[in-house]
C-alpha cells in the first residue's frame, strides 16, 4: 500500500452499525420565497463481532439551531416514531438489497433553512432492564428465543438523546444527505458477567452512494463472509453479501485505494489490495456474478491469551486485538487485519469489578492467504502466499494505552498458541 501521513483515524471494524440520515429538501421553486428543506431520516447497518442480533428502539431524531439548547428548550424540529420502531440492525447489514441498499426509512419532517448545530439521535430507554427496548443476542444463540436476550444498560443520555457532533446548513429547498456512522464495537461495552452496557459511539460524515461492488461464491454463503475495505491494515468498512447472491457492497468510502480483504470461518483469506475509489460518487467493481470470488478451506487454529492495562482504568474500557498478515512480494507490501475482537473483561468474583486483565481467542485460517493487486482487466487471479500461511502478527490496543504487537508473526501451522499476552501501559 502507498504510505499515508496525517490521516484521521479510520473506523474499526470488528462490530460496526451504520445510521443514514437524511437533510433532505426539494429544490427551489424559483419564487424567491424562503422554501422549507426536509428532513429525512434512514438506518443501515455493518456486520456487528460476537452477536447474532443488537436490537434497540428509536423513538426520535431532533435538530436545533442552538448547540446550547437543552432537551426542553423550544426550537426543535422532531422526526417522532410513533409508536417507538425497535430494529434489529443486524437485519440491516446487507447493502444490495433492493431498493434502498438495506435502509429502513424512519420518517421524515419538514426543516426551515439555517445553520443546525445540534442533532440528537432519541433510543428507548429499557426500563429496568426490560429487554423489549434494547438488547442483544450473543453470537451461537437463537435471536428468537426471548430467554438468550440480553438487556443493555442505558445511560439517561439515551433519554434526553445522544448528542451528535455535527454542524449544517440547510438552504431555501435545499437537500443535504449526512450518515451517522454507529459503531457497534466501541458502542457496546462488557461490565461484567453477562452485562452489557450501550454507550453509542456515532461519527456523523457526508453521504454519498458511492465504493466497491462484487461477488462471492454462493458456495461459501453460510460460512459467516465478511468482506472489508481497509487502509494500511485497518478495517474502514466491512458487509456481509448478499444471502442469496453472493453480492456485496462497499459503501461510503472516501477517494482513496483500498485493500478489499475477504473471510469466512474454515477458508483461507483472500486480498485484492489497492482497489480505487477514485470520486466520492464512483463504484468500482471488482468481478462479476459469472466470475464470483472463492475461498481455498483451511483448517483453522487459534491464537488467544490476555491484554492486562498497567495501570488498569477506573472506567470501561474496549480493548482490540487484531491478527495481520503482510502479503505481496515487491514493496509496497500490503498490511491487511484477518481478523479482530474485543477482548473480554475479567471480573474480580469478590468486588464484581475489572481486574485490569482482558482475554481474547482469534480462530485463523492456517492456509495461504490469495493475493492479487488491482487492475481493471477482469476476471481477477489470485495467487497464494504460502510464505505467510499460518504467520499471523497479533496487535493489542485500547484507548489511552500504548498499542504492542507481537515481536514476530506467531505460527499456529502446527496447532494453536496460546498465552500470547500484552501488557499496555498509557500512552506517554
Amino acid at each position: 500500500m502507498n504510505k499515508r501521513e496525517n490521516r484521521s483515524n479510520p473506523l474499526i471494524w470488528v462490530m460496526g452499525f451504520l445510521m443514514a440520515v437524511f437533510v433532505a429538501g426539494c429544490g427551489s421553486d424559483g419564487g424567491g420565497s424562503a422554501q422549507p428543506g426536509v428532513l429525512a431520516v434512514s438506518l443501515t447497518d455493518a456486520p456487528a463481532c460476537g452477536f447474532e442480533a443488537v436490537n434497540v428502539t428509536v423513538s426520535k431524531v431532533r435538530v436545533h439551531q442552538s448547540d446550547n439548547a437543552s432537551e426542553n428548550a423550544g426550537g426543535w424540529t422532531d422526526i417522532t416514531l410513533n409508536p417507538p420502531r425497535p430494529i434489529n440492525l443486524l437485519d440491516l447489514n446487507d447493502p444490495t438489497k433492493a431498493p434502498n441498499f438495506a435502509l429502513a426509512n424512519l420518517g421524515e419532517t419538514p426543516l426551515e433553512p439555517g445553520h443546525y448545530t445540534q442533532l440528537r439521535l432519541v433510543l428507548e430507554d429499557n426500563n429496568g432492564n426490560n429487554p423489549t427496548a434494547n438488547w442483544v443476542v450473543l453470537e451461537g444463540d437463537n435471536p428468537q428465543d426471548p430467554t438468550k436476550r440480553i438487556p443493555l444498560e442505558t445511560p439517561s443520555a439515551i433519554r434526553s438523546g445522544i448528542k451528535l457532533i455535527h454542524q449544517f446548513t440547510v438552504q431555501s429547498g435545499q437537500r443535504v444527505d449526512l450518515l451517522l456512522d454507529f459503531d457497534a464495537c466501541k458502542s457496546i461495552v462488557q461490565t461484567g458477567n453477562a452485562t452489557y452496557k450501550l454507550k453509542p459511539v456515532i461519527k456523523v460524515i457526508p453521504y454519498a452512494l458511492n465504493g466497491i461492488e462484487g461477488f462471492v461464491h454462493t458456495n461459501l454463503l453460510g460460512n459467516k463472509v465478511v468482506v472489508s475495505a481497509q487502509l494500511d491494515g485497518k478495517i474502514v468498512r466491512a458487509t456481509v453479501p448478499n444471502t442469496q447472491t453472493g453480492k456485496f457492497f462497499l459503501a461510503h468510502l472516501a477517494p482513496d485505494d483500498y485493500d478489499v480483504v475477504i473471510t469466512a470461518d474454515d477458508h483461507a483469506t483472500a486480498v485484492i489490495a489497492a482497489v480505487p475509489v477514485p470520486t466520492s460518487t464512483s463504484v468500482t467493481i471488482i468481478n462479476t456474478s459469472g466470475a464470483p470470488i472463492t475461498l481455498d478451506g483451511s483448517t483453522p487454529h487459534s491464537i488467544g491469551g490476555t491484554v492486562t492495562l498497567n495501570p488498569s482504568s477506573a472506567t470501561d474500557e474496549t480493548v482490540f486485538v487484531a491478527a495481520k498478515q503482510t502479503l505481496g512480494s515487491v514493496p509496497p507490501l500490503t498490511v491487511v487485519t484477518v481478523k479482530s475482537q474485543v477482548a473480554v473483561p475479567q471480573i474480580d468474583p469478590q468486588t464484581n469489578l475489572p481486574t485490569g486483565d482482558y482475554q481474547y481467542a482469534l480462530t485463523l485460517p492456517i492456509a495461504a492467504p490469495s493475493f492479487w493487486q488491482y487492475s481493471a482487466s477482469l476476471p481477477i487471479t489470485l495467487s497464494p502466499q504460502a510464505a505467510v500461511a499460518g504467520k499471523y502478527t497479533v496487535q493489542a490496543s485500547a484507548a489511552g494505552y500504548e498499542p504492542k504487537s507481537s515481536l514476530s508473526p506467531v505460527d499456529i501451522s502446527g496447532g494453536d498458541a496460546t498465552s500470547q499476552d500484552f501488557t499496555l501501559t498509557p500512552t506517554p
